[in-house]
């Protein structure tokens, strides 16, 4: 395997340990990202493999996993007027445009701030390093910003999760100790 090849191979890992992707949307995923002269064929014979192996470890992981709590918490966020997003983009900046596309289509006045993690996040988590999340209000006020990310890091506290965090508009929030387990749908 080519050293561009063995980027992909390990790109796939990622996003099969994501568990947001089916098999279809991995193989358009390794169309994005070869380089010219990876074997295109190799690499999606190595997807199939890898969906299977992580179905099989499904089966030894606890019921409740940190990522099916993590929903959980997003979810009560959200219907409390914190727009939560999982998998928000790839980056800081393609987070905080699907936060505001999430903003305009929602009802009007619901939201009074948001949190996310990004796919730069999950990756970090995938590889055991815990995950981030992004926070602030709708309106970008610093002490405001604050505020929110108080009640997200105390939802994440109530939840029993340790955090790390500050306590600045200017830091993310880390949950260091996170396991990333989420189940393929």
């Amino acid at each position: 395997m080519t050293e561009d090849e063995q980027y992909v191979a390990d790109h796939i890992a990622l996003w099969v340990g994501a568990g947001f992707y089916s098999g279809e949307e991995i193989e358009e995923m390794i169309l994005d990202i070869a380089a010219e002269g990876c074997n295109i064929a190799v690499l999606t014979s190595l997807v199939g493999p890898a969906l299977e192996r992580k179905l099989s470890e499904q089966r030894s992981w606890p019921e409740v996993t940190d990522c099916d709590r993590l929903d959980r918490i997003f979810d009560e966020l959200h219907e409390g007027g914190i727009c939560a997003l999982s998998n928000a983009g790839y980056t800081m900046s393609d987070g905080h445009a699907d936060v505001a596309e999430a903003l305009a289509a929602g009802p009007d006045g619901h939201y009074r701030g948001y949190c996310f993690y990004h796919g730069q996040d999950v990756e970090r988590a995938v590889k055991g390093h815990g995950v981030m999340i992004a926070f602030g209000h709708v309106r970008g006020d610093p002490a405001r910003d604050q505020r929110i990310g108080q009640a997200v890091a105390a939802a994440l506290n109530d939840a029993g999760f340790a955090v790390e965090w500050d306590g600045s508009s200017k830091q993310r929030i880390n949950i260091p100790g996170f396991r990333w387990q989420r189940r393929r749908s």
